[in-house]
């Protein structure tokens, strides 16, 4: 077995650069599709629905990259970073034209293409930290991508404020997505490329020990579906515990994406999206009326996009301390996870109480401390239980744990807000709150690995 250095602190900060650009795809899909959705004409319950597309896509693409990437080897860009390329290329062209879709199915049709090349690119990163690291770094690799995706995060979601602030138009006409979010979409799509770049250029990976060995053994592989499904049968009790988390963790999430603006421009801000079907815009006082109405949801959803940042801010800054702590001292991953979902999910419970909008700084400053966790603990749990030659089909199906609880939500949430809270979005928030406290409990079932994860090997984890 190849004997893995321990890597500087810069090869890893390179190795996981490319991440800033992931988070940027995600932050402004996570952040402003809502709003894209609703400025076309859909209705909010219909949200959650139409945001299906991203975690199918997910459920399917994450295992099929990870197994394709085990399996590849190119003489000049290795395994991994071949998926990183194509992806970001196609991310970037999805992001350019998304803000300009002139219809919802088109806009709903982008979406698919979007998240499904974030995930060609996104999948063999989590594989590339435990192809380059050896176990004793393995956490410390995981929180510093954290790390980077918080930034990612917190700058994207500024965007399209910070845009606006610059003099560019925040409103514009019935079913017209602001010119401010576009220009951010087309900037986000420039990082996502070069950040991809990045790591592409600088990184280098580890060939196959007897490469001879390793062609003739893909040349047998036989059905990749069946494969797949074998390891998904066989995969290690690990990963079903924490699967269970995952499950709890991430249906918190994608409420808060596909929900947030609209429960929080209505609960929170009293500044819903107007219907244009309720206006005459032929009568001027009506148009008028309709204008000052899409104007104060406008700048509301910039609100909510920019306080959502937060959540990447506070998510860096948790990162920031658990690296340097785990560059120094032995990681109780389970424990950290633990308190970091309980605070999380204050946080989006605190959301339904607060008594001016500003507070939603401090609620999206505690959902970050559970979203620092979440990208980082769980994959460092893991990786010790599965081997390396399968790293990269295992986290991809290991993320099929993130994709169900959103097709779930996807299908689910609406109808369950519509039926049983009124319809009233803020209510999908206090279920993410409930949602991490549950996700918390669950990992009592998971076990914490009882060999060295800190930066010097001599180090256990306890």
């Amino acid at each position: 077995m190849t004997h893995k250095p321990t890597l500087s602190f810069w090869q890893i900060w390179n190795m996981s650069f490319g991440f800033l650009g992931i988070q940027f795809g995600f932050a402004l899909q996570g952040g402003f599709m809502s709003r894209i959705f609703q400025t076309l004409g859909a209705e909010k319950d219909a949200l959650p629905l139409l945001w299906i597309a991203a975690p199918l896509t997910g459920l399917l693409v994450q295992p099929i990259i990870g197994y394709f990437s085990d399996r590849t080897w190119h003489p000049v860009l290795g395994r991994r970073r071949p998926y990183f390329l194509a992806g970001a290329i196609l991310s970037s062209i999805a992001l350019i034209f998304m803000p300009h879709s002139p219809t919802l199915w088109v806009a709903a049709g982008l979406l698919w293409v979007l998240d499904a090349s974030i995930n060609i690119s996104m999948e063999p990163f989590r594989a590339l930290v435990a192809d380059k690291l050896p176990e004793q770094q393995r956490s410390y690799g995981f929180v510093l991508q954290t790390l980077i995706i918080g930034i990612g995060t917190w700058v994207a979601s500024n965007l399209p404020w910070f845009v606006a602030r610059m003099g560019v138009p925040n409103e514009a006409g019935p079913g017209v997505v602001p010119p401010s979010v576009k220009i951010a979409f087309a900037i986000g799509a420039f990082v996502f490329l070069a950040s991809i770049l990045v790591t592409v250029f600088t990184t280098r990976e580890y060939p196959p020990e007897d490469l001879e060995a390793f062609r003739r053994e893909k040349a047998r592989q036989g059905n990749f579906i069946s494969e797949i499904f074998r390891h998904v049968v066989h995969m290690p009790a690990q990963m079903r515990s924490l699967g269970v988390v995952q499950f709890f963790s991430w249906l918190a999430f994608f409420a808060m994406w596909s929900m947030a603006t609209p429960g929080l421009t209505e609960h929170v801000f009293k500044a819903p999206a107007p219907d244009p079907s309720t206006f005459d815009m032929a009568d001027a006082a009506q148009a008028a009326a309709f204008q000052t109405a899409n104007g104060a949801f406008q700048n509301a959803a910039d609100l909510v996009g920019s306080y959502m940042g937060y959540y990447g801010l506070s998510s860096m800054l948790v990162a920031l301390l658990l690296s340097f702590y785990a560059a120094r001292f032995p990681l109780n991953r389970k424990a950290v996870h633990f308190g970091s979902l309980l605070l999380g999910g204050l946080g989006f419970l605190s959301m339904w109480f607060v008594p001016h909008p500003a507070w939603l700084i401090a609620s999206f400053a505690l959902v970050g401390v559970s979203w620092a966790s979440i990208l980082s603990m769980p994959y460092a749990l893991l990786s010790s239980h599965v081997p390396g030659e399968k790293m990269g089909i295992y986290m991809g199906i290991f993320n099929m744990f993130i994709v169900i609880p959103q097709i779930v939500a996807a299908t689910l949430l609406g109808p369950v807000l519509r039926n049983f809270f009124g319809n009233h979005a803020i209510y999908a928030l206090v279920i993410s709150g409930a949602s991490l406290i549950v996700a918390a409990l669950c990992l009592f079932r998971v076990r914490e690995a009882a060999h060295a994860d800190a930066t010097s090997p001599q180090m256990q984890v306890h």
